[in-house]
């Protein structure tokens, strides 16, 4: 005979897990019952950028404009985030529900793209930002300056 699940101190019965709510636990590729249809998932957002500082360090620097705004995540979740300014032309016919990282914006204003996907119900979960000194003066740059790169990467989820 066997123990009830409460018995062998299994959380909540040994049934579905729970979340404080009450409510079952989805992963992020599992669709949202209650809320309008929206599917929970991940958006990454990602850009290059460059800036050069001079001696006066910081209180020099120059910043260069923000070239393209990469999308990875689903490709159902990008489309409906972003809708006609999502480009898709490096992986045009890419199912709903398959990954990709190949996306891009045809603006290049990464607050317009955080608008709209706190419009769509996301918030940020994660970023990560890494610079390396590209050019110097001992390299051949220009006498003064140093030009940096950098890569940054915003992680949203919607539950």
């Amino acid at each position: 005979m066997a123990l009830a699940d409460s018995a062998r101190g299994l959380p909540n019965g040994g049934g579905v897990s729970r979340s404080p709510s009450g409510g079952p636990l989805l992963t992020p590729s599992q669709s949202l019952d209650g809320a309008g249809g929206r599917r929970s998932g991940y958006i990454t957002i990602g850009y290059r950028g460059s800036y050069t500082i001079g001696r006066e360090a910081q209180a020099d620097a120059k910043f260069r404009r923000v070239a393209r705004i990469t999308v990875c995540g689903k490709t159902a979740l990008a489309k409906e985030v972003f809708g006609e300014t999502l480009n898709e032309s490096r992986d045009p016919d890419r199912p709903p529900e398959r990954y990709t990282a190949r996306y891009y914006l045809k603006f290049n204003f990464l607050e317009q793209a955080f608008d709209r996907l706190s419009e769509a119900g996301f918030r940020m979960a994660a970023c990560s930002s890494t610079g390396t000194c590209a050019f110097a003066p001992e390299q051949g740059g220009p006498a003064d300056d140093k030009i940096w790169t950098s890569y940054t990467e915003y992680v949203f989820c919607r539950d």
